[in-house]
C-alpha cells in the first residue's frame, strides 16, 4: 500500500507541475529613417594666378579656398571620403598639388575649425553636431621653373556616408 500511495503522490506532483503557465511578454521593433546627406561643393579651391617656380598657398581661410556644405541628421556620425587629385593639368601638361589643408566646422565660419588628417580614399568621421558641416580645404601648388602657360584643372570629391552611430 504504501507504494500505491508513492505513485498516487508522485502522480499528483507531475500533474500539479503540468498546470503551471509559461510567461511572456512583447516589445515592440522601432526604426526610424532619418533624412538623408547633401552634400554641395560650394567654393572652387582657386589658386588664381601662379607664377613659374613659385609655389602658391592658400589657405583653409583664405577667400578663394575651397569649400563644401554637408546637411544631415542631428547628431549623427557622418564619414567623408576625399578623392584628392595629386595634379592639376592643362592638356598634356601637369603642376603637382603637393599640400591640402581641410577643416571642418558646424557653422560657416573658418574660425574654431578642426583640422582634418586627409588622406585621398580613406574616410575620416565627424559629427552633425548642429545638423549641417562645413568643409574648408586650402592647398599649395609647385609650378615648375619652366611650367608651360595655361589654366590648369583638377576636380576635388568629397562624398559623405552616416556611419550608424
Amino acid at each position: 500500500m504504501t507504494s500505491s500511495r508513492h505513485l498516487v503522490a508522485a502522480l499528483a506532483l507531475f500533474g500539479a507541475a503540468g498546470a503551471v503557465q509559461g510567461q511572456s511578454a512583447t516589445i515592440a521593433a522601432t526604426a526610424t529613417v532619418v533624412t538623408p546627406i547633401t552634400v554641395t561643393g560650394s567654393a572652387p579651391l582657386a589658386f588664381g594666378n601662379v607664377f613659374q617656380g613659385v609655389n602658391k598657398t592658400i589657405a583653409f581661410s583664405d577667400a578663394t579656398s575651397g569649400r563644401f556644405s554637408l546637411t544631415g541628421y542631428l547628431n549623427s556620425q557622418v564619414a567623408m571620403t576625399f578623392t584628392l587629385p595629386t595634379t592639376l593639368t592643362s592638356g598634356a601638361n601637369t603642376m603637382p598639388i603637393n599640400t591640402y589643408d581641410v577643416r571642418v566646422n558646424g557653422t560657416n565660419s573658418t574660425t574654431g575649425t578642426t583640422a582634418l588628417t586627409v588622406t585621398s580614399g580613406t574616410p575620416v568621421n565627424s559629427n552633425f553636431v548642429a545638423g549641417t558641416l562645413f568643409v574648408f580645404v586650402g592647398g599649395r601648388v609647385q609650378p615648375a621653373a619652366a611650367q608651360a602657360q595655361g589654366t590648369y584643372t583638377a576636380t576635388i570629391v568629397l562624398a559623405a556616408a552616416y556611419t550608424g552611430l
